[in-house]
């Protein structure tokens, strides 16, 4: 056992302290909670300061944390810049968050949009897609929190697992959407505070210098900037990133809950502010080398080297930052998956006439359903974070061009829409298993894109703004 583990009652003490603090939280911020808006999308009035916080917080996440060092290490300078990336979905999401608001003044879930928009082909494909990467990122969480305690501390891997889970669950039980939007405006600052000093003593305790130095003497590669799998896997992680935001619910659903002129602003801003973010995390993983680390698994890479450079009160300084990280990823997927399964599974499939308080206990109960599942699921550890995240790839690049010529281009149908997502997920699978985990987001998005166009140049038809507001 290393120098910086925390002795298990440590990490019990921490675990409990913050474990607490966000339930009680979660239960003042929820206690007026009194229709279906408010709980779902916070009363559909959050100003820009929570709504940036909360668009940041949710992107900083284990892949942040946890799988942009483990690429890094993998991949080197084109792992940290292209884990980077991922910010031009924030970004470019912002003008369709207007847009979205526009359109469906009182939509609940990305799929009432494309249910409204495609019919139900498209739908029922978007919701499969959807349902197969919220499954995913949820069990990445689950799995990164235990990951997280066993690198830095004694407990064990299902603990770590387990805690993360049931303190998320039971304050987004609680407390909805409103005390998701406000823990993620806490854990913004605490992250960004502590990843910059992190870097900061990285720089200061190893330098530049011994990095390149040690680099260029034992993996030249890393430094390579003409690594072809590294390059590929620039241009994947784009599209990914990409897919990621423009179909999931966690940020469709935000895009609704933002007062009106809000979403535009908040998204883009958000978008610059997490760029550097991955850069700064991706880096710290380069020091391992010198520091003479070797991570039992990859993904341990980036907990590992911070709780070196900082020793055993590093590692309590590491648990919270990440722990953070993991918390305002996992409520806000718990929240908008469990919107989604509500709004487009029970509502529209199984009990149409549903009441808003039966929809309001429905969504409760489905929140603590998927507790269980990502439980059940992650206990498995079947995979790295990072091929976990990346086999789902090939799932929502599909859905890019759908959901912006959805918006913006009235001549695409419902039949082409759906062949698009369709082929393209099936494409990118199998790129991931006979190429590289790091093709499958650029093959499904290349296909997806060339059904589009073609459905757009033989389509007769116009679709109706005016139907898609009523």
């Amino acid at each position: 056992m290393t120098d910086f583990t925390l002795a298990s009652s440590d990490a019990l003490v921490i675990l409990i302290v913050f474990g607490v603090a966000w339930i009680l939280w979660g239960w003042y911020l929820g206690r007026n909670n009194r229709t279906l808006d408010d709980y779902a999308l916070a009363g559909r009035n959050v100003g820009f300061a929570l709504a940036t916080a909360t668009a940041m917080a949710t992107w900083i996440t284990s892949n942040t944390t946890l799988v942009a060092p483990q690429l890094t290490y993998q991949f080197g300078v084109w792992g940290m810049l292209g884990y980077s990336m991922a910010a031009l979905g924030l970004i470019l999401f912002a003008p369709l968050a207007a847009k979205i608001k526009q359109l469906l003044p009182n939509g609940f879930t990305s799929g009432d949009f494309i249910y409204q928009r495609y019919g139900k082909a498209a739908w029922m494909a978007f919701i499969v897609i959807s349902l197969c990467y919220a499954l995913g990122w949820l069990v990445s969480l689950g799995m990164a929190g235990g990951l997280l305690l066993s690198s830095l501390s004694e407990l064990g891997y299902v603990t770590g697992m387990s805690a993360i889970l049931v303190i998320c669950v039971i304050y987004t039980l609680l407390g909805g959407l409103k005390a998701v939007i406000a823990t993620d405006f806490v854990q913004s600052i605490v992250i960004i505070s502590g990843v910059v000093f992190i870097a900061w003593v990285c720089i200061d305790e190893v330098g530049f210098s011994t990095i390149h130095t040690n680099l260029s003497a034992s993996q030249p590669e890393l430094l390579n900037l003409l690594f072809p799998a590294a390059i590929m896997f620039f241009f994947n992680n784009v599209f990914f990133g990409i897919g990621e935001i423009f179909h999931s619910n966690v940020w469709w659903s935000r895009a609704f809950a933002f007062a009106p002129s809000v979403g535009k602003r908040s998204y883009l801003t958000a978008g610059l502010l997490w760029l550097p973010i991955p850069i700064v995390t991706g880096f710290i993983a380069l020091a391992a080398g010198s520091l003479q680390l070797s991570p039992p698994s990859a993904d341990m890479v980036g907990p590992m080297v911070a709780a070196a450079l900082l020793g055993k009160i590093g590692a309590v300084f590491i648990f919270i930052v990440v722990f953070s990280a993991l918390a305002s990823s996992m409520d806000s997927l718990l929240a908008a998956t469990s919107d989604l399964l509500t709004q487009d599974i029970v509502k529209r499939v199984l009990i149409p006439d549903a009441s808003p308080n039966r929809l309001l206990k429905v969504n409760r109960l489905v929140i603590v359903g998927l507790g269980l599942l990502t439980w059940c699921v992650a206990a498995l550890k079947l995979a790295t974070l990072g091929a976990l995240l990346n086999f789902t790839g090939a799932f929502v690049a599909s859905t890019i061009w759908p959901i912006v010529y959805g918006i913006y281009q009235p001549k695409l149908t419902g039949g082409f829409a759906a062949g698009a997502m369709i082929a393209g997920t099936v494409a990118g699978l199998i790129g991931y298993f006979m190429i590289g985990f790091y093709v499958a987001a650029i093959i499904s998005c290349a296909l997806s894109l060339l059904i589009c166009q073609i459905g757009i140049r033989h389509s007769q038809t116009f679709f109706t703004w005016h139907s898609l507001k009523e």
